[in-house]
Parts: structure tokens; C-alpha cells; sequence
């Protein structure tokens, strides 16, 4: 097992952060990290690489404690943070060097920057101050520093951020590589993202962790809430559509259409076929929408 939180809580005076979350990550497998802002995503980020320590519980990497085996640990560790940090007036592949350096890659340092660079799709800029880079060039160089030591496990803060279309498709199939070998988790707001790239979700809202399983599974019709668009020869009122078990909210649309929520698990188009049929109406279109990751990240963090 490469990552594995037990009871894991950060306290900050009276605010729990971060509150008695467990979960285990294997290599090979990609973790969409989500939640709102504040949720506690980017503290467990940080207790994991060492930034900070837990107030109680329990975090290993590939079996090492993170504040037992500190210094171990952040060898198995490449991390992106969410603001970045970088030396600005250090050109692209002096920082890089640096880095190298930094993790006592020795001789194969050179190859390794060159590696990254070229993985990246920095060398244009390589010669380029860091201060002089745009948003998304230098979103890049975090993930070239991130990766240059070839860890078993890569924790990213919003890796895409600030990336134009072109980059973001670069940079999604070079972390969906990167999976294959190593344990990667990360955190972004871009839901289109993490069904792109991740095998798995993790939401986490007000520091409590309240879903933990496959986009497959989570995007299910099966799910016990249901969106459906629905439309009428005849007007039918929103009492009446609400009267209909496992109904939740109703909407109207143009016309005679209607896009209703419901919350009872299983199909709900034999129900709403026995409604029209009693009432003599003449239904004419009844679609399931498929649900997103925004949909469930909406379902699950708006909750009060």
C-alpha cells in the first residue's frame, strides 16, 4: 500500500481542519482529491508531505511514518503545493539543477533536467528567467521539479491550473502515464479533469470525508439521485409532479417540459409512465441525465 491515512485530524485553535479522515491509496492509481474551499484538501496535503504536523492520527508512505521517517519519506515524495513557490530570477534549467541538487541526484542530474524539460514542454522557455514565464509555463516547471526525482508518489495542488487547452490535454496524458507507475494524488476544481484523469475520487467537506470510490461508481445511475427531463402534451402543474413518489424538486423548462429530481434508487420512468397513464396525459419525451462529477461534488458539499 503506498499511501495510508488512519484517524487523521488537524486542529488549528478551535477549528478542526481536518477531522479523523482514513483512506488508503495503492500504486498505480490515480485519486482525484475534492472538495470546496476550506474543505481541509490542501492541510491534508500538507500533513502528508511533512509540511505540517497532524494534531492526531496516523499517515505513511510505502509503510514509512511521515514524522517518524520525516526525512525518508520526502524522498519517496514529489509535491506541487497550490501557490507554487519558485525562485524567479533563477532561469528554467538552472532551478532545475538546482532542484537536482537539492535531492543529490549526482551525475545523472544533467539527464534528469533534460528529461523533465523535454516532458514538460519547457525547452522553449528553458532559457527563460522564471519571473519572465507565464502562469501556465511556470505550472509546468512546478511539475518538472515535482517529478525530477523520479518519487513513488506524486502529490499535486491543482496541477492544471492556469493551463490553456493545448497544455492541459500535455499535461493530463503526461500525469495518466505517470499513474500507471506510480501513486498519484491530486486536487483540482475542474471536474471535467478528474473524469478524465482519475481512477477514484476522495471528497472531503468541512474536514469530514464524505464519498470515497471510483468515478464509474460515483457517476452510476444507479445512484439514489436521479435527474430526469420530462415533457408533456398537456400543461401539468408543479404540485402535481411533485406528488409523485421519489419526486424531490421540479423545475419547469420551455413549453410542456420539465427537468425533475428525484431521490429514489432505481428507475424512475415506469413511475412517472403510471403517473401520466392515471391522469390521461400524454407523455412525449422522458430522458435520464447522466451525472458528472459536478453533479455528485454539488450533491455532496452542498448538503447542510
Amino acid at each position: 500500500m503506498s499511501i495510508k491515512l488512519s484517524n487523521l485530524t488537524k486542529i488549528y485553535g478551535t477549528q478542526k481542519a481536518v477531522d479523523n479522515i482514513s483512506f488508503e491509496i495503492p500504486t498505480g492509481q490515480i485519486v482525484g482529491f475534492l472538495g470546496p474551499n476550506g474543505a481541509g484538501k490542501s492541510t491534508t496535503m500538507k500533513m502528508l508531505t511533512g509540511f505540517i504536523s497532524a494534531t492526531s492520527g496516523t499517515a505513511t508512505i510505502n509503510g514509512l511514518d511521515i514524522e517518524k521517517d520525516a526525512l525518508e519519506v520526502r524522498k519517496l515524495i514529489g509535491y506541487l503545493p497550490e501557490n507554487n513557490p519558485q525562485y524567479t530570477d533563477m532561469y528554467v534549467a538552472e532551478y532545475l539543477q538546482f532542484v537536482a541538487s537539492v535531492y543529490k541526484l549526482g551525475t545523472n542530474a544533467y539527464k534528469k533536467v533534460e528529461e523533465m524539460i523535454a516532458l514538460t514542454g519547457l525547452t522553449p522557455e528553458r532559457k527563460k528567467k522564471i519571473g519572465q514565464l507565464s502562469k501556465g509555463y511556470r505550472q509546468r516547471v512546478g511539475i518538472a521539479q515535482a517529478m525530477i526525482h523520479d518519487p513513488k508518489v506524486l502529490i499535486l495542488d491543482e496541477p492544471t491550473s492556469g493551463l490553456d487547452p493545448n497544455q492541459l490535454v500535455d499535461i493530463r496524458n503526461l500525469i495518466i502515464q505517470l499513474g500507471k507507475q506510480k501513486t498519484v494524488i491530486l486536487s483540482t476544481h475542474i471536474m471535467q479533469e478528474v473524469q478524465a484523469m482519475c481512477d477514484r475520487a476522495i471528497i472531503i467537506n468541512k474536514g469530514v470525508i464524505v464519498a470515497d470510490n471510483s468515478i464509474d461508481a460515483l457517476t452510476s445511475s444507479d445512484r439514489k439521485r436521479q435527474e430526469l427531463e420530462v415533457e408533456f402534451v398537456e400543461r401539468v402543474s408543479k404540485n402535481e409532479l411533485m406528488s409523485i413518489d421519489g419526486v424531490i424538486e421540479a423545475h419547469e423548462q420551455k413549453g410542456n417540459a420539465w427537468r425533475l429530481m428525484t431521490d429514489k434508487k432505481g428507475d424512475m420512468r415506469v413511475t412517472l409512465f403510471e403517473f401520466a397513464k392515471n391522469k390521461n396525459y400524454t407523455l412525449i419525451k422522458i430522458q435520464v441525465q447522466e451525472q458528472n462529477m459536478e453533479d455528485v461534488f454539488k450533491e455532496l458539499t452542498q448538503k447542510k
